[in-house]
């Protein structure tokens, strides 16, 4: 294919007549439809993508026509496809309009497809796609230029709505998910969880199909990604901020510069030395979708058949808190490295003051502490008891309605009292299971972890509680209700999300 023919990107102007461009789409947007300023009752369609043809520049192209033309046009072609384009009209960039939405570009200019004078092929030319491709790695900012994840959660929320460049790994892919808006139209979700060298999972959320399309064909813990203008926001359920695609955002997959490689040979020797493996490798999803009732009973049976994780949710009490045992068995100090602070296991001793174990991130770097709740329960309903559940951190203190330090303030006879504000209160807990457990020692094999929770678990107050049970464990005994007087700590309890890990 005579290079000849096309005109070079960084060429363009709107002077040209009939320029055919050639190049690799680095991003495209999904189709979407307005009503024509001239006739609301028709639609015009459009789409938009970026397209490259050397290491220096690249180009936002925009399609508008009917919806079968744009539609067409939409599926010819993807991410990561050489194309030629013909006839487009250039025109100058408006940052002040359309622009501001699209990917920044070095160029001055934009090309405009219409229906009926421009066309759009994939280049079948062996030799020139493999020219192109290797742009697909390169990434559209500066390499150097990006947070990494643990400078995104120090800063919080400051950078709440700011447009940043991130480089991570790809520790997870979650489902896709469908859904159908209040107006009909048809949309989807997916999230996948991000780590580095600094933080052990971020989420990165994507609701353009486009990039959905691209983000699920990833291989999880093999693959880098410089995400160029994602936008960060702070998502109040969870307490935390997250980051997501939008229409400006360019995502350079397993990028070809040195800041990559670096993080790309971190991420095969953690994984080659299974600490990976140790991490949860199921998102907690919101509480309010978590519908299915278990029976401590059935969800024993579940746990034994079902070696995949899972959510649920149970009706009973806590029949077992002891807080007003020995301080030490409520309150544990941990040992973590203060350099990577949410990836080094539990192996540290506060004897030791370092991690015994060979292949620990931690080394020999300096050891903070972090103190705080770690609680035995049992939950127990109508069919039988959930024994030795662990109850730690954040979710403790919200149960309880005090701090780790106020509770150790307190005297035996107070922790005595403020164990019996929750001892056999009835709840609706949401359990997850993330492991399944299987042999015979169920009873004793419970560990309880929410140390990541958002808390939801109210006390039964309707007639949900009824179902699926009979009159045995809550025969004749009041339910507590909003109207009933109830101690400060007991209004905790209406806001805990309780999770289960069987081991």
């Amino acid at each position: 294919m005579a290079s000849q023919s096309y005109i070079s990107i960084s060429e363009l102007h709107p002077n040209l007549s009939h320029p055919k461009v050639f190049g690799v789409i680095i991003g495209k947007t999904d189709v979407r439809s307005f009503p024509d300023r001239k006739n609301i009752e028709i639609e015009r369609f459009t789409f938009g993508f970026t397209i490259r043809d050397s290491a220096e520049f690249f180009i936002n192209v925009s399609a508008w026509g009917g919806e079968a033309f744009i539609s067409g046009l939409a599926d010819s072609f993807g991410i990561g496809d050489c194309v030629i384009i013909e006839n487009p009209l250039v025109s100058t960039k408006d940052p002040e309009k359309g622009d501001k939405f699209c990917p920044a570009t070095p160029s001055l200019y934009r090309l405009l497809l219409t229906e009926t004078h421009s066309q759009v092929s994939v280049c079948g030319d062996g030799a020139s796609v493999e020219r192109l491709l290797p742009l697909l790695h390169l990434p559209v900012k500066d390499s150097r230029d990006f947070y990494s994840l643990a400078d995104i959660v120090a800063n919080g929320q400051q950078l709440d709505g700011a447009v940043i460049n991130v480089l991570a790994a790809v520790k997870l892919i979650g489902e896709t998910k469908q859904f159908v808006t209040s107006d009909g139209r048809r949309g989807q979700r997916l999230e996948l969880k991000l780590f580095d060298d600094s933080v052990s999972s971020f989420p990165l959320i994507s609701w353009d199909r486009e990039a959905i399309q691209l983000l699920q064909n990833l291989v999880p813990r093999e693959t880098v990604l410089f995400v160029a203008d994602a936008k960060m926001s702070f998502d109040s359920f969870r307490g935390s901020m997250v980051a997501t695609v939008s229409s400006k955002t360019i995502i350079t997959v397993n990028p070809d510069t040195r800041e990559a490689s670096l993080l790309f040979s971190y991420v095969k020797e953690l994984s080659e030395s299974g600490a990976l493996d140790q991490d949860e490798a199921l998102e907690d999803p919101p509480v309010a979708s978590i519908t299915a009732v278990f029976t401590v009973k059935q969800l024993k049976e579940k746990a034994r058949e079902n070696a995949e994780p899972f959510f649920c949710l149970a009706y009973g009490f806590i029949s077992k808190l002891d807080l007003d045992s020995s301080v030490s068995k409520v309150v544990r100090t941990r040992w973590y490295s203060n350099s990577l602070p949410q990836t080094i296991p539990e192996c540290i001793t506060q004897e030791l003051q370092r991690c015994s174990n060979p292949l620990c991130l931690g080394g020999e770097r300096p050891l903070a502490t972090c103190t705080s709740f770690d609680l035995l329960v049992d939950v127990t309903d109508h069919t039988g008891t959930l024994q030795a559940c662990s109850l730690r951190g954040p979710v403790a203190e919200q149960t309880l309605g005090c701090t780790m330090e106020e509770f150790v303030s307190l005297t035996e006879g107070q922790r005595t009292a403020l164990k019996w504000r929750f001892l056999l209160e009835r709840c609706k807990i949401y359990l997850k299971v993330p492991q399944a457990w299987i042999g015979v020692a169920m009873e004793t094999s419970q560990v309880f972890n929410a140390r990541r929770c958002v808390a939801d678990l109210p006390l039964c107050q309707d007639e949900e509680r009824d179902e699926g049970y009979g009159p045995g464990l809550f025969a004749g005994r009041p339910w507590r209700g909003e109207a009933e007087p109830v101690c400060p700590a007991a209004a905790a309890v209406m806001q805990l999300q309780l999770m289960t890990k069987l081991r």
